[in-house]
């Protein structure tokens, strides 16, 4: 129940409006049903159906429909006593549809909101927690939880609007007899105490769906991002091996949830049913109730422990998916404990360098920076090289404000980056990562990532500076081709050269290329590097990179070593040189 109560907080007002829309419908039915008793005395003329026989042969609620409609100075008949009734089932049957109509509304919007939490709380934190997760587990949230998490709030509202009706009803009950509605709710809690076995069940096996979906999207993400070599060495039956066993885990859990969803469905039926047959015999001949009474007695009775089983079936549903749910919300807490915290307010000025003094940086107890300073001249063109794992995309990452180091200071002009307003200054950066990421959409959408300031013009500027125009406007619809998926087939080259422009579309001041030709044949690479060569003195460059050809573009060439920085080149007139380090 803790989960229904925090759906109800969440969105209190809707849910507010939505249960009392449904508990009008309840109450509505329920007066309507009230009618019949009075009715069934009329239609089958027995003594005090009408007023003929003593208040004492009446029932409370015979007595209490009797006073409230002599106090309106009503005569039940059977005419009235109709209209009332089919009045009652239409006013239900209309207050059903406004709560149904905003309760679909809110699972959709509950659907959106968790989705959208999730990805703000991820595009706030900060570097270092955002490369540790797994991407399918990601995924798997946005997708799959949210959607679950959204069906336990529709559940949740059902139980509680299911508990409501079954109230109601049981008051109507009460007033016709109440020695036998409460053996008979005494006998249903009994019935549904015996089948909660099967409630617990499916929880369990709820709570593992989530655990395994978590792990299988997780693990097919990871095998699909590397299928290429896997398929390549004959080594894809492996990751199969491991998907196909998670799979049957998974398939085994959802049997278990069939079984006890439909046990509890078939094993209400026949224990209600038998009791109430005993039941409705013990009324008739043991205490020789009258035969209306008894109808609508057992029609009442029958109606609270059928809205109790549809509750408990419901409820059996919700914990089937409130880990979905509970996962989800600590992914969001997670993230949002792991915020990128809040840099400094000064807007950045880059007109004569980005300095690195003193830098110390680590991950957990491997330093890979130890006392590096460097100096990048605004209009230069700087390469970094150095062996796998010894610091460069830390450099980078440092600049950007990714990472913050251990000691030293990085600076912007006479600024250090920790007192600068980190997304004006990263805006003024243009990144260039080694996997050219291109979406599955047209060639304007890529360069400019929709935003909207951006024109044609825009897109024109930085595809020429990136060497693509060429060949973009001869594809069959320019800018407007789809690339990727079912769209335009590009080369290696090409693909980078858009991401180049994606780049430079919005007017950097710097531009970052972390391995951005490595994966390029020799003729693709020495293209771009012309093209960069081009760039060289409009803004200032910074490579990452193992490639010659790049190396000979560069004004400058540092070389990382054992967490010291060491300049290996400083070609004259190029700016001043780097400040070398061990």
């Amino acid at each position: 129940m803790h989960l229904i109560v925090t759906f109800i907080r969440r969105y209190p007002i809707q849910s507010v409006i939505t249960l009392l829309a449904m508990l009008f419908a309840g109450i509505a039915e329920g007066f309507g049903l009230s009618m019949l008793l009075p009715l069934l005395g009329i239609a089958m003329d027995l003594p005090g159906a009408s007023g003929g026989a003593t208040p004492h042969s009446k029932s409370a609620l015979e007595q209490a429909l009797t006073g409230f409609l002599e106090s309106l100075g009503v005569t039940p008949t059977i005419n009235l006593l109709l209209f009332v009734f089919a009045f009652s089932v239409m006013l239900k049957a209309a207050l059903v549809l406004l709560a149904n109509k905003r309760v679909g509304y809110m699972v959709a919007r509950l659907t959106t909101d968790l989705r959208l939490a999730l990805i703000r709380a991820l595009f706030a934190t900060r570097w270092e927690y955002y490369v540790r997760q797994p991407i399918g587990r990601l995924a798997n949230a946005v997708a799959t939880e949210a959607s679950r998490s959204a069906e336990a709030y529709l559940q949740g509202i059902l139980v509680v609007t299911y508990v409501m009706h079954a109230i109601v009803y049981g008051v109507v009950a009460l007033m016709l007899d109440w020695k036998a509605t409460l053996i008979t709710l005494i006998a249903g809690i009994i019935i549904l105490s015996v089948l909660r076995r099967l409630v617990t069940k499916a929880k369990k096996a709820g709570e593992r769906q989530t655990s395994l979906l978590k792990y299988l999207l997780s693990l097919l993400t990871d095998t699909l991002q590397s299928i290429k070599p896997l398929k390549a060495m004959a080594r894809e039956n492996m990751a199969y091996g491991m998907l196909q066993t998670k799979t049957r885990s998974l398939n085994r859990v959802l049997q278990n949830q069939v079984f006890s969803r439909e046990a509890l469905q078939a094993l209400q039926e026949p224990l209600i049913t038998v009791f109430f047959a005993f039941g409705i015999y013990v009324a008739l001949v043991r205490w020789h109730l009258p035969l209306a009474r008894v109808l609508l007695m057992a029609y009442m009775l029958a109606k609270v422990l059928k809205t109790l089983q549809k509750a408990q079936k419901e409820y059996q549903n919700l914990v089937i998916a409130e880990s979905a749910y509970w996962s989800l919300c600590s992914k969001i807490e997670e993230a949002q404990e792991a915020q990128e915290s809040a840099a400094g307010s000064m807007p950045p000025s880059f007109s004569r360098s980005v300095r690195l003094e003193g830098i110390r940086f680590s991950y957990e107890e491997r330093f890979v920076l130890k006392d590096a300073s460097l100096w990048f001249p605004k209009g230069s063109f700087s390469a970094i090289t150095g062996a796998s794992g010894v610091g460069k995309t830390t450099i980078v990452d440092l600049i950007a404000g990714l990472l913050t180091p251990h000691e030293g200071t990085v600076w912007i002009d006479d600024l250090p980056l920790s007192q600068i307003d980190l997304r004006a200054w990263r805006r003024m950066i243009g990144y260039v990562p080694q996997e050219p990421l291109l979406m599955h959409d047209t060639v304007l959408v890529n360069v400019t990532l929709g935003a909207p300031e951006l024109t044609k013009q825009d897109v024109e500027r930085a595809l020429r500076d990136a060497g693509a125009w060429e060949f973009v406007t001869e594809m069959p619809e320019g800018i407007h081709s789809v690339v990727g998926e079912r769209g335009m087939r590009l080369s290696g080259g090409q693909r980078q050269r858009i991401t180049i422009a994606r780049a430079l579309v919005h007017n950097p001041q710097l531009l970052i290329l972390d391995e951005a030709t490595s994966a390029l044949d020799p003729v693709s690479e020495a293209d771009i590097c012309r093209t960069l060569g081009e760039l060289k003195g409009k803004l200032t460059i910074l490579a990452i990179t193992h490639q010659q050809a790049l190396f000979d573009a560069a004004d400058r060439v540092f070389r990382l070593s054992n967490g010291k920085v060491q300049l290996v080149e400083n070609r004259p007139g190029q700016g001043q040189p780097a400040v070398k380090s061990g």
